[in-house]
């Protein structure tokens, strides 16, 4: 058997090591406000419930290992001690990916992710109004585990109160662990589905993706592509230009009647079909093909 001692490794391997073990992991889809009221949408897969009475739920948005910065979602907590968490299941998956890319200060992460804020009832942080389940919670403790990149910070909530939608209940009114279709980080770029089992999302660009909010409207809002696949096409750095989509066209005849036939639903299921291929640049080709 392979041993290590953590002291002896570099805490990114350590790091590795950890999270391709312990898993699968929930996530809590965290979301905060700062003191100007600005939101802030983040998850975090160092999470999951401790105790029912008071309802506590402990999540860790940790020190980032390469730099020893903390995190927005961090900050936030230490000045304005109010949290929702977000459950997230497989219909947000790619939106969720998508909010962890690491945005401005400035940058409202549920509209990069084409997420909905919801007003929250007793906090003032917003809620995701596509999860199916929200906890609106107060934060009472934050505990710092380190002070070096790559530690802790454990954020310690009590759940004032729980939204849950109606859709996801079993017949006896509680919830009904196939219609919520959870998912959970593994190691690396994997998840799991807690139904089907594992599958993997790209890690979002360590440059910025352009986010669902500065797509077309016509592809934003369109009744074919779903959020996961919004995620994905939101996770590109730019979209392509004019040469490329024209020699794109050129070197496919199919998709170019395609295009010419000006059918807008036919157009968004190619291009879901080339999202399901995890090809993203050839789905903005098609969908901006004139």
């Amino acid at each position: 058997m392979f041993s290590i001692e953590p002291k002896d490794v570099s805490v990114g391997k350590l790091h590795k090591y950890l999270l391709g073990a312990i898993g699968p992991r929930p996530i809590a889809f965290a979301s905060t406000i700062d003191e100007d009221g600005n939101p802030n949408l983040s998850p975090f897969s160092f999470f999951n419930v401790f105790g029912a009475n008071p309802p506590v739920l402990i999540f860790s948005p940790a020190r980032r290992g390469r730099d020893n910065t903390t995190k927005h979602t961090f900050e936030n907590a230490k000045k304005v001690d109010e949290v929702v968490i977000n459950i997230v299941n497989y219909d947000i998956v790619q939106q969720m990916s998508l909010s962890s890319t690491e945005y401005g200060e400035d940058v409202n992460e549920f509209e990069k992710s084409g997420l909905t804020m919801q007003k929250s009832d007793l906090v003032k942080p917003f809620r995701v109004a596509e999860s199916p389940v929200q906890f609106e919670c107060k934060i009472k403790e934050v505990i710092e585990t380190g002070t070096e990149g790559g530690a802790g910070n454990l954020v310690i909530c009590h759940v004032v109160k729980m939204h849950i939608k109606e859709d996801i209940l079993d017949a006896d009114g509680f919830i009904d662990q196939h219609k919520i279709d959870q998912v959970a980080r593994m190691g690396g770029n994997w998840y799991t589905r807690a139904k089907m089992g594992m599958f993997e999302v790209p890690k979002p660009l360590s440059t910025l993706g352009i986010g669902v909010d500065a797509m077309p409207e016509g592809v934003r809002t369109s009744e074919i592509l779903t959020g996961n696949d919004l995620g994905k096409l939101g996770n590109v750095e730019a979209l392509p230009e004019n040469g490329e989509i024209e020699a794109f066209l050129n070197s496919n005849k199919e998709e170019a009647e395609l295009v010419k036939s000006g059918d807008k639903k036919k157009i968004h299921i190619r291009a879901q079909a080339y999202l399901e291929e995890d090809r993203p640049e050839d789905a903005w080709k098609i969908l901006l093909a004139k």
